[in-house]
């Protein structure tokens, strides 16, 4: 499914958009660097609680197709000035992760 229907779905704020063509394959929820470095897979939608400039590099380093900040924890305009910068797509949601995820899992695999 093309990322800028699944944003549409789930009503995300779009914080940072690099490309909204992309086709998202699944998602992932941690909180851990080190095992979304060891786990998220490239065109995976990564959601997350952290908000700090390592996020954008994560994201690009397994070329996600986006980062969703969960409970409204809206990263500073650092992060996001880095993120346009790098064509990585940043995202914003009230919902909690848990929601997000079940969400997005019923869009992916209705």
């Amino acid at each position: 499914m093309k990322l800028a229907r699944i944003v549409a779905e789930l009503g995300l704020e779009n914080l940072a958009a690099g490309d909204l063509t992309r086709e998202v394959t699944g998602g992932y929820c941690s909180d851990l660097l080190s095992d979304v470095l060891a786990h998220v897979a490239p065109g995976e939608l990564w959601i997350t609680h952290q908000r700090h400039l390592n996020v954008v590099a994560v994201a690009k380093l397994r070329d996600v197709a986006g980062v969703i900040f969960a409970q409204g924890n809206r990263p500073g305009h650092d992060v996001v000035s880095r993120a346009a910068a790098e064509g990585v797509n940043l995202f914003l949601s009230e919902r909690s992760a848990f929601e997000i995820a079940g969400r997005l899992y019923r869009l992916l695999r209705p």
